[in-house]
């Protein structure tokens, strides 16, 4: 099973909503790769007023068995 980005877009000051999953893509870097996944889950180039957090689909459910 490929690894598989999770990306979150904040809508609040301390509030996030999930925008969607989307595969890694092989031979990016991990910065470039999260980039990439932000842009394959919204479809098109953050604006600059836009904040978004990408984990790995993997490490977000670890976190929510914590």
């Amino acid at each position: 099973m490929s690894a598989t980005y999770v990306v979150f877009q904040k809508v609040g000051e301390n509030d996030w909503r999930v925008v969607g999953e989307t595969p890694r893509r092989p031979g990016l870097p991990a910065r470039k790769g999260r980039a990439q996944a932000i842009r394959d889950a919204i479809g098109r180039e953050p604006f600059t007023n836009e904040s978004f957090a990408v984990l790995q689909r993997s490490e977000w459910r670890n976190a929510l068995d914590s």
